[in-house]
């Protein structure tokens, strides 16, 4: 008979791909997560896993506990949303997801003056260019996005509005014949490259990246001119605005949770705080201070 353990390591098994990232996952090793998977096949009298080169493929059994594994979590997430609900007092742990740049350029001092006010309520920071689920594995999402999704409620923050920046050496330089640095057709959708491949001359790509992380450190070491958000790239005393606000590029600022998570204490005094906080820097997160 399978126990909650036994259903994690067939889950971790089938979401990471193969035996050791799900070993490495769930902080166990890989010979323990082989004989405990070995355990449950035999217990169960049943193949979970056909063992291909390119990775461990469940079977038709492997998919039914890996559906029973997903129903599991979400009565446990479930649980704990009531359970927080019911807490009245600010305290407790708050996993928060945003994206690296804005965490560290703009969330950092805001934390800080979190803590001081709520030092019972632990931060867990989670960085991420994608959209976490807000279900399993965050309370609190600050994304850049023009239609949240409708399970979720929260404020809209600002317009995070977008230039084009580059060093001294590009100033007055024509931008088409210029070398362009930009994230990816993986970041956003797409919407950087297709902005940046309409304005470049053929030949003109220095580097595009899968991450807004290390964009401005790639245009302020002068490999090229790219777009910048304005709150990051206007304190830079080492890069120069090469154009006005780009509105292909502005997206909304907000802060999101679930549903069921609203009213509960310590995510309401997170959600107030960040509201109020970047409401007071809205003039340079959208390039209207200058």
């Amino acid at each position: 008979m399978a126990d909650w353990d036994d259903f994690r390591l067939v889950r971790a098994i089938a979401e990471q791909g193969g035996l050791t990232r799900a070993a490495d996952h769930l902080g166990i090793n890989h010979s323990t997560a082989f004989r405990r998977l070995s355990a449950i096949e035999s217990s169960i009298q049943a193949r979970l896993f056909e063992r291909h080169r390119s990775g461990y493929v469940p079977t038709e059994a492997g998919r039914a506990m890996i559906l029973a594994a997903c129903r599991m979590d979400d009565t446990v997430a479930q649980f704990n949303r009531e359970l927080a609900g019911q807490s009245s007092e600010p305290a407790g742990d708050v996993r928060i997801t945003a994206p690296a740049g804005l965490a560290t350029g703009v969330l950092m001092p805001i934390f800080a003056g979190f803590r001081r006010r709520y030092p019972r309520i632990r931060l867990e920071l989670v960085l991420a260019e994608e959209s976490l689920n807000l279900c399993k594995d965050a309370d609190v999402a600050i994304r850049a996005s023009d239609r949240p999704p409708p399970n979720l409620v929260g404020r809209r923050l600002a317009t995070s509005n977008w230039a084009i920046y580059g060093t001294q050496d590009y100033v007055g330089r024509a931008m088409a014949d210029s070398p362009w640095i930009y994230p990816s057709a993986a970041v956003a959708g797409g919407r950087f490259a297709a902005f940046a491949k309409s304005r470049i001359a053929a030949g003109n790509v220095a580097i595009s990246i899968n991450t807004v992380l290390g964009l401005r450190e790639a245009i302020e070491a002068g490999c090229g001119i790219g777009p910048l958000p304005r709150w990051e790239a206007d304190t830079r005393p080492n890069l120069f605005r090469l154009s006005e606000n780009e509105p292909e590029l502005a997206t909304s600022l907000w802060v999101l949770t679930h549903a069921e998570l609203r009213h509960a204490p310590r995510v309401r005094a997170l959600m107030d705080v960040l509201a109020t906080e970047i409401a007071a820097m809205r003039p340079l997160i959208e390039g209207t201070d200058s």
